[in-house]
C-alpha cells in the first residue's frame, strides 16, 4: 500500500488536523476494553484516542509524518496541561499564549516531532484543530459558499435542540432551498472536494455522483439526528466545537487519557507494516477508516489478508465506506462473518454525515 500511495499523494501537510468519523461507532464495534489491542489509522488521532481512553492499548499508524504529529502534540497537550489549558492551546477556547505554551514543552515531543512543528509555529498560534487542509475546506463552505444560501440566524437556528418532527420540517420549510442544493452539489462535488478537501488520488476508484450521495446523508444527519449535539456539524457550520466537544476531549476521557498515553504506540508506515511490528499476542481489533476505497481491489484484499493474519479469534475490523464498497475479500470469507445488522444498526446512528456505509467484520478462524 506504501508504494501505490506514497507516490501518488502528498503526505508533507497535516490533511486532517481531527478525524472525521464518530468514535462512538467505533467504539460500539470494537468493545474496547483493558486487556484489548486495537490497531488503529491514526489521521488526526481523535479516534485513536477515543479508543485509548476507552481502556484499549492502541497502536496508531499513518503514512504522513504531519498526521503523526499532530497526534503526538495532542499526546503532549493532555499530558502537560490541564483541561481549560489543552482545550484552549488545542484551539477550542480562546488563547493568546500557544507559541509560548508549546516552547515550554517542545522539549518532550520526539525528535521528528520537534522538526516538524519548530518550522510551523502559525498553525499552532491558530489552533492546532484548525491546521488541516480538510479544515481549510470547511473554512472556505462556511465563510465564502454558505452566506450565500443561508444567513447567521438560519443556522443558529438549524444547530437549536429540536425533536426529529421539528428537524424535519424545518430542513424542507428552510433549509433545504434550490440554493443550497445547487451550492452543495458544486462544494462537495468529487473535481472541487479533491482540490480544496481531499486529495484527488482518494477518488480514483470512485464512480457515480460523490456530491448527490453526500447529500443525502447530510439530510439524514440534520433531520433523523439532534444537531445541537453533533460536533462534527458544529465545527462545520461555527468554526469551532462550540456546543460539544470531540469525545476523546470530553472531561470524563480526558483525564482518563492522562494516566494512559503510554498505552499508546505510533508507528509511522503502512496499516500492515504495523500489524507485523507490534503484532505481539495478535490484535483484537482494527480500526481501519476508509482506507481500503484508496486503493485497487487487489491492493485492498492483500492489506486485508495481512491484518487478518494478525488478528486473534472474535476480533473485529471496522470501517467505512465512503463512496466505493469494500468489503472482506471473497478468498478469505470463511475466516469472516459480516455483522451486518450491528453496522447498519450504528450506521444510523453515525453523527459524521461522508460516509456512505459502516462495514464491521468479527474473525472466526485465523
Amino acid at each position: 500500500m506504501a508504494t501505490q500511495l506514497e507516490q501518488r499523494v502528498r503526505f508533507d501537510r497535516i490533511r486532517y488536523a481531527n478525524c472525521w468519523e464518530d468514535p462512538a461507532l467505533l467504539c460500539a464495534a470494537l468493545e474496547p476494553a483493558p486487556g484489548k489491542r486495537i490497531l488503529s489509522i491514526a489521521s488526526g488521532g481523535d479516534n485513536a484516542l477515543a479508543l485509548l481512553a476507552a481502556g484499549a492499548d492502541v497502536v496508531a499508524a499513518d503514512l504522513s509524518r504531519a498526521q503523526l504529529a499532530c497526534v503526538e502534540l495532542k499526546c503532549l497537550a493532555i499530558r502537560r496541561l490541564g483541561y481549560e489549558e489543552a482545550l484552549a492551546f488545542l484551539g477550542i477556547r480562546p488563547s493568546q499564549t500557544r507559541v509560548k505554551v508549546y516552547h515550554g514543552m517542545r522539549r518532550d515531543l520526539s525528535g521528528p516531532g520537534r522538526d516538524f512543528w519548530d518550522w510551523r509555529l502559525d498553525p499552532i498560534d491558530a489552533g492546532i484543530i484548525h491546521a488541516g487542509k480538510f479544515e481549510d475546506y470547511f473554512r472556505l463552505f462556511r465563510t465564502r459558499a454558505l452566506p450565500f444560501v443561508h444567513g447567521r440566524r438560519t443556522v443558529a437556528r438549524l444547530l437549536q435542540e429540536k425533536d426529529r418532527a421539528a428537524r424535519e420540517e424545518f430542513y424542507e420549510r428552510a433549509w433545504n432551498t434550490l440554493r443550497w442544493r445547487l451550492l452543495f452539489r458544486i462544494f462537495f462535488s468529487r473535481f472541487v472536494m479533491g482540490r480544496l478537501g481531499r486529495d484527488p488520488e482518494f477518488f480514483r476508484h470512485v464512480e457515480g455522483s460523490v456530491a448527490d450521495r453526500i447529500l443525502a446523508r447530510a439530510r439524514h444527519a440534520l433531520t433523523v439526528l439532534p444537531t445541537h449535539n453533533n460536533p462534527y456539524l458544529d465545527y462545520i457550520l461555527t468554526g469551532n466545537f462550540t456546543r460539544t466537544v470531540p469525545p476523546y476531549l470530553e472531561p470524563g476521557r480526558f483525564d482518563i487519557l492522562k494516566q494512559r498515553l503510554d498505552c499508546l504506540t505510533l508507528h509511522r508506515g503502512t496499516v500492515e507494516e504495523a500489524a507485523q511490528r507490534h503484532r505481539g499476542p495478535g490484535f483484537d481489533g482494527f480500526n481501519l477508516s476508509d482506507i481500503f476505497e484508496y486503493l485497487d481491489e487487489e491492493t485492498a484484499d492483500s492489506v486485508y489478508g495481512h491484518l487478518l493474519d494478525t488478528a486473534k479469534p472474535g476480533a473485529r475490523f471496522a470501517y467505512w465506506n465512503m463512496l466505493v464498497p469494500r468489503s472482506c475479500p471473497p478468498a478469505l470469507a470463511a475466516r469472516i462473518r459480516a455483522r451486518r445488522e450491528l453496522a447498519a444498526e450504528l450506521f444510523r446512528k453515525d453523527r459524521a454525515f461522508f460516509y456512505n456505509a459502516f462495514v464491521v467484520e468479527e474473525v472466526v478462524r485465523t
